[in-house]
């Protein structure tokens, strides 16, 4: 959305109407989007508020502030969001600090999941049976699968490029399960903004990026005129459960005025080309690419867009990131490993959602029977957590919803620690509410005495979402200064509806403007 119209960075406030009228109940988010003090409308259902029921609607208000970038929006109740997604582009009102003069245009690719099945039966049924979840059908870019899958030949993503011409892509990543990798045949990317946030410039041949992230590339057509060349993007594998083993394709293609285009023509420029991009995609197993990758990015860290990095900290909560094999409950059938059930949790405490807003119950101060305030900040035990055996450890989980509590202004650092119960895997964690700033990752097991003393705090890089790294650790530091009830959680969908997450509050700070806003008078009920 262009800047002077309905949503711009500074001080805008938005209306979005929400109507559901197809399913049973829903809600969206703005997924990135700050929504300092106004965290009703966030989204999350039973977090921040009651789904819409059918043929209902909720506006949700909020104001821009601060922000400007790549964003996207997605259904958050279920598993709605396989489907109902898009992008949120907030334009600055300064200058690109990249090349702004010489960009031609931008090419929003959105890359996404399609399924066969009916996404909340296949959820139904993972969690009825306590098995892992049927895979999707193919992936997509801007919801096209391209010619490799059976009768999607027409339906190709194709952009049009002309040569010596500088483009912006804004790659969005709003698959359900999959992390990715793409890359643009005989083209180097240039990364300078990963969600919302301008990062000092990186040149690569490939990207990966995680469920919830976005990535802003440059991309300089330095080929010549009439040329066609491959997106691709195949998934990044950590896990041992099935996935879709698959790789969607789009085309580059080169304006070319002295050459008609024919379908014969087509078909012999993709048969050409098809084996450079291939060749660029990393292996799909290629945790070292994506490690380096994940590494090279940093904030832009100049005068006029800081990096805000806390460098001290009033609190650090330490968190196990697991998935959890369950003991069957009697006289039921289990379909996951050894005839158990399949859970997730987050310092051993598998979430489940209340049947009421948390957030209105905060508000309300009517908490008993919706949530309680004794998250473990810790792990209840200390053991190898990276190096113990995947499947012969006790794995059952406590369920509850948890949160802590921290004051206004707190200086918060948080450590995702991976375990290797089932086996080490890559989880993609989001924060609502608030950026952060990636201080600290590695492999193994976060040594609390010397791992802080290699922290890089003057450029790292600041993000809604990151990859905690397979079989290993992440920290980041928060700035906790938006008051309210905020949601943390992998963003593979499959691992949320297991239990990955949590939720801390930000208290009222005390001035009127560090203070949660009042509930909207059509703030859905329960």
């Amino acid at each position: 959305m262009e800047e002077g119209n309905s949503i711009v960075p500074h001080e805008t406030t938005f209306n979005g109407k929400r109507t559901i009228s197809r399913a049973d109940r829903g809600s969206t988010r703005r997924h990135g989007l700050r929504q300092y003090r106004t965290g009703w409308a966030d989204g999350p259902a039973y977090i921040t508020q009651c789904p819409i029921r059918s043929k209902q609607s909720y506006t949700y208000r909020f104001k821009v502030e601060d922000q400007r970038g790549t964003l996207l929006w997605h259904a958050h109740h279920s598993w709605q969001r396989a489907s109902v997604y898009g992008a949120f582009i907030i334009y600055p009102r300064q200058p690109y600090p990249f090349s702004g003069s010489h960009i031609q245009s931008e090419i929003p690719i959105i890359l996404g999941e399609w399924w066969n099945d009916d996404v909340d039966m296949v959820e139904k049924e993972m969690m009825k049976t306590g098995a892992g979840a049927n895979v999707s059908d193919a992936y997509t870019l801007n919801g096209l699968p391209g010619p490799l899958y059976p009768c999607s030949t027409k339906d190709t993503f194709t952009a049009n490029v002309d040569a010596g011409k500088t483009y912006i892509l804004r790659i969005i990543n709003a698959a359900l399960n999959n992390e990715l990798f793409l890359a643009v045949a005989n083209h180097t990317l240039t990364v300078v903004e990963v969600d919302a946030v301008y990062t000092k410039p990186v040149h690569t041949k490939a990207i990966m990026i995680a469920p919830g992230q976005t990535t802003t590339l440059l991309l300089r057509a330095d080929q010549l005129s009439g040329g066609e060349f491959i997106i691709a993007a195949t998934p990044y594998v950590t896990s041992v459960f099935p996935f879709n083993n698959s790789t969607a394709f789009g085309f580059l293609r080169y304006s070319d005025k002295s050459k008609p285009e024919n379908s014969e023509n087509t078909r012999r420029r993709r048969r050409l080309t098809a084996m450079s991009t291939v060749a660029a995609l990393p292996n799909m197993l290629d945790t070292k690419f994506a490690t380096k990758f994940s590494d090279s990015i940093k904030s832009l860290g100049s005068a006029k867009y800081p990096c805000k990095v806390p460098t001290k900290i009033d609190k650090r909560v330490i968190t196990t990131i697991s998935l959890n094999l369950q003991d069957c409950p009697p006289n039921q059938t289990c379909e996951g490993y050894a005839g158990k059930r399949f859970f997730a949790s987050m310092n051993n405490i598998s979430f489940i959602r209340p049947p009421i807003s948390i957030l209105e119950s905060y508000y309300k101060k009517q908490s008993k029977g919706v949530f309680s305030l004794d998250f473990p900040e810790k792990p209840p035990n200390r053991f190898d957590f990276t190096g113990v055996d995947p499947v012969s450890e006790n794995m059952n989980t406590e369920f509850g919803t948890k949160l802590f509590e921290v004051e206004f202004g707190s200086r918060l650092e948080i450590v995702f620690q991976g375990t290797s119960f089932l086996n080490i895997e890559n989880h993609p964690l989001h924060v609502h509410g608030h950026n952060f700033f990636v201080v600290g990752r590695g492999f193994g097991n976060f040594d609390p005495e010397k791992d802080p003393k290699r922290y890089n705090l003057v450029d790292p890089p600041e993000r809604n979402t990151f990859a905690v790294p397979t079989g290993g650790w992440a920290a980041i530091r928060i700035n906790a200064d938006n008051p309210g009830v905020w949601f943390i959680h992998c963003h593979l969908e499959q691992h949320t509806s297991w239990g990955l997450a949590m939720g801390f509050i930000v208290k009222n700070g005390p001035l009127p403007s560090q203070t949660l806003l009042r509930p909207p008078h059509d703030l859905p009920q329960c």
